[in-house]
């Protein structure tokens, strides 16, 4: 028994490498986009070259209740936020303020998953309604969205405290917080 319990626990890491994702998608390259996890990338390029920030419904039928916020630019391979020039991912975090009080008025929460567990490569931000209950002692308070931190490799996230934001890092499965 003793023999198997290391195969057993290499086999447990590679599976939770799985869920990260390489990025091979290239606009200039259609085809490139038609993999599952270029699919976000795909709808960044179906929008007009004008825009910073869009929304689009979760297409997961898990999560009828929850939106994504994007940046219509692609970074390079994986798009983290933390890669994201400080301006537009202020930017980006303002516009899923706003689109989660218009949906959720003050009972909204955003998530950003860290890069371990996320299944697209295209930067991406959950807007969905903040379950009761879930907040953690470990969050840091900003007034603004351009404070909110970006660490690379980490989940992020975010809901309203009175006219404060209460900012969760440190994790990988942060969309879990949010009704589905």
């Amino acid at each position: 028994m003793r023999s198997i319990l290391p195969i057993f626990v290499l086999l447990a890491i590679a599976a939770a490498r799985a869920a990260i994702v390489e990025c091979g998608c290239d606009p200039t390259r259609p085809e490139t986009l038609e993999l599952r996890q270029c699919a976000l990338c795909r709808e960044a390029e179906k929008q007009a070259p004008d825009v910073h920030v869009f929304f689009v419904k979760d297409a997961s039928p898990r999560k009828p209740n929850r939106w994504l916020a994007m940046p219509r630019a692609h970074t390079i391979g994986y798009h983290p936020l933390h890669d994201m020039p400080a301006k537009d991912r202020a930017e980006l975090w303002a516009a899923a303020i706003a689109k989660a009080t218009e949906l959720w008025g003050d009972e909204w929460g955003l998530a950003y998953n860290g890069e371990e567990v996320r299944s697209q490569c295209h930067a991406h931000i959950h807007i969905g309604k903040l379950l009761k209950g879930v907040e953690r002692e470990n969050f840091v308070t900003v007034t603004k969205p351009s404070q909110i931190p970006a660490a690379p490799g980490e989940g992020i996230w975010v809901h309203p405290v009175g006219k404060k934001l209460h900012v969760h890092t440190g994790e990988q499965i942060c969309e879990t917080v949010l009704m589905r």
